[in-house]
């Protein structure tokens, strides 16, 4: 669903920086049975000064060409680890080419750029899952991520400037840690409501888990969204942080590309995370619904699609989504 996070973010330029030197990465944050990544020689010669909390001067010795995501700790802090899966860590991050030791991307260093990570490689990239796991707050950290660890698709690379043998290199502060959100219910419980006509059929196994079927139909040129269990919880507002159950299948080709009932567990993320056809569907809906989603492109992957989830860019997508609960 959101492979493809949102990196292109307004860059804010911090004019004071204090010179600083990386800290001993053997001092990384160990605690109970939360082993950090190791680091290595590429993590280990990106030069990193300045303050926690405000952009950092990064540089890098380009190119980088490692195997598997190698990660340092350039700040050390003393709060609150980022231990637990699906825990959130909240960030302030910096993303370069390893290829190039150019700026791609970086968050506004001041309270609107602070990014929620949920620590759950299924949601994120892994490397970047790699890089922040088992930090703690307070922690200013290198990653530098292999592409296998890193874009599945095309799409997100080219948007990006990345090639496909290209490093990245992501140096992170973590700013806060939160616990995971406890889901207030397993499925969705609201009160059915009346299928709406031209949506997907929806039938539910069970345990909740839906089976959608696609109608031999074209799809709506707009964003439609229907309330199928109609809940009695808190309200979604603007950017919150949600956990959710969902089924996230192609109208074209009717496959399934994304899915968190396969995985077992409810997925948790802020709503200003995801495309904007989902974030527009969540917000305003209610603990304990179930609705349904039916994104264009438009308000979904865009022109360019997601490579790595199968969709094209003229491919309409539909959301089943069971709200169980808000961060």
């Amino acid at each position: 669903m959101r492979k493809a996070i949102p990196f292109l973010l307004t860059i804010g330029v911090v004019a004071s920086l204090a010179a600083c030197s990386p800290a001993d990465s053997t001092t990384a944050e160990n605690s109970g049975d939360c082993t950090p990544t190791a680091s290595g020689s590429a993590s280990e010669a990106v030069q990193v000064s300045g303050d926690f909390g405000v952009k950092p001067e990064v540089t890098i010795d380009f190119p980088t060409d490692v195997s598997e995501t190698e990660r340092s700790v350039a700040i050390a802090g003393d709060g609150d680890i980022v231990a637990v899966e699906a825990a959130t860590a909240n960030v302030q991050f910096s993303l370069y080419s390893g290829a190039t030791g150019e700026e791609l991307s970086s968050t506004t260093y001041d309270e609107t750029g602070l990014t929620p990570f949920p620590v759950d490689a299924e949601q994120f990239l892994v490397g970047i899952v790699k890089t922040i796991e088992c930090s703690t707050a307070g922690t200013r950290v290198v990653g530098v991520i292999p592409p296998e660890e890193s874009f599945a698709d095309d799409a997100s690379r080219e948007q990006l400037g990345v090639g496909a043998d290209d490093d990245i290199v992501f140096v992170v502060d973590v700013v806060s840690v939160d616990e995971p959100a406890e889901p207030a219910l397993p499925r969705a419980d609201g009160e059915d409501q009346p299928a709406e006509e031209g949506f997907p059929a929806v039938e539910l196994d069970d345990d909740g888990r839906p089976t959608i079927t696609i109608p031999d139909t074209d799809p709506p040129t707009e964003l439609e969204v229907a309330v199928l269990k109609q809940g009695a919880g808190e309200t979604i507002q603007e950017n919150s942080d949600v956990v959710v159950h969902y089924v996230g299948m192609n109208w074209t080709t009717g496959e399934i590309f994304d899915e968190s009932w396969a995985r077992g567990t409810p997925s948790t993320f802020n709503t200003g995370q995801v495309v904007q056809g989902f974030k527009t569907a969540l917000e305003g809906q209610q603990v304990g619904s179930q609705i349904i989603a039916v994104l264009p492109p438009s308000e979904g992957y865009g022109e360019a699609g997601s490579e790595g989830a199968g969709i094209s860019g003229t491919d309409t997508i539909v959301f089943v989504v069971d709200i169980l609960g808000i961060g």
